[in-house]
């Protein structure tokens, strides 16, 4: 992304599109419903782009240079990062591991689909100039193998955090998944915007270096977010391919100048809706849990018994009304179920939600209990208690693996292992649809049809199913040939 890393944190996003989270479902469910919302909708965000500052030099033959300079400030001011941590500077971004989680929730909408501003490209796979860019979304696709498949990485991300309730975010969080989606199906009225979209996306940034690092500080796996920092690289990876295809795609006839502010215009789209800093930085302890609890009591307010009470009130009367739920936190507090600044154990309603007997086991999943644990242990004036010492993610993955209990990410899905997978008829139907897409590619009448074919199945809404993971392995197969 285009944004500038300070060492503060950015409080609110620029310009949101409204209605992004209604296109962006609707993108997803049936990109040809809706053609001329997109377009609208791509063009409302280019007005608005236009009138935004952009640091790309004034001649194209400086981009290599220009992007390899950020990249050695990146990696400086990543450098400067580390070294103020060991000297004992806290995490710039995350203050609690209930942070982290909510980021990575709050980001999700661009993250499941990533590389969505590409999708159009791959029927240009007959077109050396554009090679870079189709073999960008593939490596974005993880080539068809689910262990490198950005999508499902990130899915698996998030179910293991209990982050999958993301789909009312509001419209800022949408937006740049929405213009993605927008783009990649769109390409032959966005090329030049595609391009430059593309180039600003593909840049290293150095929030993406600290997020890495502090996610394995907090035990989450970082893998996703490290692999773009190795698939970004601005000598040969994306970065480099963004500027490849600026060169390879300019006009040889026509109007060269038009062209390249188009470029630039799509340039300028990165800087829209909400970034990592801007969800970052509107992360609240203390909003959150309310927002939890008050998620909760529209089912919760009907479920307790009337001898359960707090502050002389039943639990199902504090639950009536959303409005009640701080009021309710400071009940429990002021009557010793919660003992905040100190460690959960302690805390009786903890362990009721909690524990191998908790009497409310379930009722909270695993990104909740990461809220309301980091609450708890939060101190009301600042500050946290000690807990249990949190191994990095990558230290319990050492753990496991000493103990024969981890799986190398190379060979955690066998491809053709993924059918075996499945048992009775979802096995059988998953296998027969995987058998149908063989015969139909071979019983093609040539590589065009059959490209064409594998080519749908590389959309944003189907690449990461298993059916899309094996297109995509055998588009890159007849890409490569």
């Amino acid at each position: 992304m285009l944004l500038a890393d300070a060492p503060g944190v950015q409080s609110a996003p620029l310009p949101t599109g409204q209605g992004a989270r209604n296109l962006y479902f609707s993108l997803y469910a049936d990109p040809a419903a809706q053609p001329e919302a997109a377009k609208s909708f791509i063009d409302d965000q280019l007005a608005l782009a236009r009138e935004l500052p952009v640091d790309l030099p004034s001649n194209m033959n400086d981009l290599q240079a220009w992007i390899e300079e950020r990249a050695d400030i990146v990696g400086q001011e990543y450098r400067d990062y580390l070294a103020a941590r060991k000297n004992g500077a806290p995490r710039r971004y995350f203050s609690t591991g209930a942070h982290a989680l909510y980021f990575i929730k709050g980001v999700a909408p661009t993250k499941l689909v990533d590389g969505a501003w590409l999708y159009g490209l791959v029927r240009q796979w007959d077109d050396v100039a554009f090679h870079p860019l189709i073999k960008t979304y593939l490596e974005e696709l993880g080539d068809g193998l689910p262990d490198k498949n950005h999508v499902t990485l990130y899915r698996k991300l998030l179910a293991t955090h209990g982050c999958d309730s993301w789909s009312g975010l509001s419209d800022s969080h949408f937006l740049q998944g929405a213009l993605q989606l927008a783009l990649g199906h769109n390409v032959e009225h966005y090329l030049p915007e595609i391009i430059g979209y593309n180039l600003g996306y593909e840049q290293l940034p150095l929030h993406l270096l600290i997020t890495s690092y502090e996610l394995n500080e907090l035990g989450i796996d970082p893998y996703y977010f490290t692999l773009h920092v190795t698939v970004d690289n601005a000598g040969s990876g994306h970065a480099r391919k963004a500027v490849q295809s600026v060169h390879d795609l300019m006009p040889r006839v026509g109007d060269r100048d038009a062209f390249w502010q188009r470029v630039v215009n799509g340039y300028r789209l990165n800087e829209l809706g909400a970034s990592t800093t801007s969800v970052i930085g509107e992360f609240d302890l203390q909003e959150e849990l309310v927002d939890i609890m008050a998620a909760k009591s529209v089912v919760g307010k009907n479920m307790h018994s009337d001898y359960c009470r707090v502050a002389g009130r039943s639990v199902n009367d504090w639950l009536t009304e959303p409005a009640q739920i701080p009021a309710f936190l400071a009940a429990l507090e002021e009557a010793g179920w919660i003992k905040r600044g100190e460690q959960v154990e302690h805390s009786r309603f903890w362990r009721l939600v909690e524990g191998e007997r908790a009497e409310m086991f379930g009722v909270f999943n695993a990104y909740e209990l990461q809220v309301l644990r980091d609450w708890i242990t939060s101190h009301p004036d600042g500050g946290q208690a000690a807990g249990p010492r949190v191994l990095t993610a990558r230290a319990r993955q050492r753990t496991l693996d000493q103990h024969g209990l981890g799986t190398e990410r190379g060979t955690a899905f066998p491809v053709r292992g993924l059918i075996r997978r499945h048992t009775g008829a979802d096995a059988q139907d998953t296998g027969n649809e995987l058998r149908v897409l063989e015969q139909q590619v071979a019983s093609s009448s040539g590589k065009q049809e059959a490209m064409a074919l594998l080519a749908r199945l590389l959309s944003p809404e189907v690449h990461h199913t298993t059916v899309g993971l094996m297109a995509t392995r055998m588009y890159t197969q007849l890409f490569d040939a």
